[in-house]
């Protein structure tokens, strides 16, 4: 039996290639079915160098053999995207590029409680007796203050474990928006309804018996049912457009009509800040769109630009070309302007500079969170720029229809 060793080894790690891929055409999930490969080389190298039997130690396998186990070995390990260290007997044998770059380069060696320096970690690993070591526990803190980790640990054997290690920061950001934006949108509309109900037990009263408190009481009533009516109606469209985001619009839109005419609806609706729309509008090539929801985009855009700068002062607008591809839409006005610390913030969905403000001009907190989305949708790109005391300017580029050969 002399020699056997080695090729049986080749031939262990070769099956264990051989399934992960029919586990792979299956359709199992790429990370778990490399996780299992590395058990299953970790397995074979460890029967490779001897077991529990007694028996005639082996003849050394060759050099070109040994080489091309530990080559397999680190080319699966280095296939995972997400940390994985294999353990032995405590310390660290094997780590990925990726539990490097979490880590440090340090930890080959190391008792794997100091490589990984995470108390919930530690305690997982002091008392991991094999019977649930597939239970994932959670790390917060693990890299940054905010990252937060998902550590599973697989056991090979008796004194070997493999430690993988799954990012879930953008999970529990997405879950964190979640929950404000349905405590954003609850506060949004208890205030209006607060009023309401407020009002209708005073008319109920004695105070409805008067006709002009009755009449100012009505017109409260009224303005705050309209404030929920647009509330209600951008959270729809909001929730319109997100389901619609990954699906391309495919209608030539000829934007500088429509922007156009969104400026003329605007006019006629504002007759006192009708002049101060100063247009400078080229005839572009049109755009792949969806014409509802770009004209939804432009009454956004304009309006707060008509919002929030100074009275009589001008709000420019302008639609060109930039470069062969893109259509430039820019809208500037002469206001006080963003901080730059609140810029990045400015497409927070409920986010306001000037809360107090924007609730007063019937602000919902979603009209730029709408215009983000619609960009998105458009494959195109938005800019926001602002000097204090002077104005902000929006810019919005999106691809044109591009002539046929």
């Amino acid at each position: 039996m002399e020699g056997v060793s080695a090729p049986r080894t080749v031939i262990a790690l070769f099956l264990a290639v051989v399934t992960a891929s029919a586990g792979l055409a299956l359709g199992a999930d790429i990370n778990a079915i490399l996780i299992a490969l590395v058990g299953s080389i970790a397995a074979v190298l460890i029967a490779a160098s001897g077991g529990e039997e007694e028996s005639p130690p082996p003849p050394p396998p060759s050099r070109d053999m040994s080489r091309e186990s530990d080559v397999a070995a680190a080319e699966v390990l280095e296939a995972v995207v997400e940390p994985v260290l294999i353990v032995a007997d405590n310390r660290v044998v094997r780590a990925n590029k990726a539990a490097h770059a979490l880590l440090g380069n340090h930890i080959i060696g190391e008792d794997v409680r100091l490589a990984i320096r995470h108390p919930a970690a530690a305690e997982k690993l002091i008392h991991d007796r094999g019977e649930d070591s597939s239970a994932a526990i959670h790390l917060v803190g693990l890299g940054t203050r905010d990252q937060r980790w998902e550590m599973r640990v697989r056991r090979v054997g008796k004194s070997v474990r493999i430690v993988h290690l799954v990012d879930r920061t953008g999970s529990y950001a997405t879950e964190r928006i979640r929950v404000d934006f349905v405590a954003n949108a609850s506060h949004e509309l208890r205030t209006p309804l607060a009023s309401i109900i407020g009002f209708i037990e005073t008319l109920g009263e004695e105070a409805g018996e008067d006709p002009a408190v009755r009449k100012r009481f009505l017109n409260v009533m009224f303005n705050e049912a309209v404030r929920m009516q647009r509330l209600v109606d951008d959270l729809m469209s909001l929730s319109r457009i997100e389901a619609e985001k990954y699906r391309e619009p495919d209608t030539a839109v000829d934007l500088a009509r429509l922007t156009r005419e969104v400026c003329a609806e605007i006019a006629s609706a504002q007759h006192d800040r009708a002049e101060h729309l100063i247009l400078d509008i080229q005839d572009i090539r049109p755009i792949r769109g969806d014409r509802a929801q770009l004209s939804q985009l432009l009454h956004n855009i304009i309006g707060n630009a008509l919002k929030y700068g100074h009275s009589h002062t001008p709000v420019q607008i302008r639609l060109a070309t930039s470069g062969t591809r893109m259509a430039e839409l820019r809208v500037t006005d002469q206001g006080e302007g963003v901080a730059p610390e609140q810029l990045p913030r400015l497409t927070e969905r409920f986010y306001r500079v000037d809360s107090g403000r924007s609730r007063a001009m019937g602000g919902t907190g979603l009209g730029l969170a709408i215009v983000k989305h619609i960009v998105e949708r458009h494959r195109g790109r938005l800019d926001i720029s602002s000097v204090q005391g002077k104005g902000t300017s929006v810019v919005v580029l999106l691809p044109m229809v591009q002539p046929q050969p």
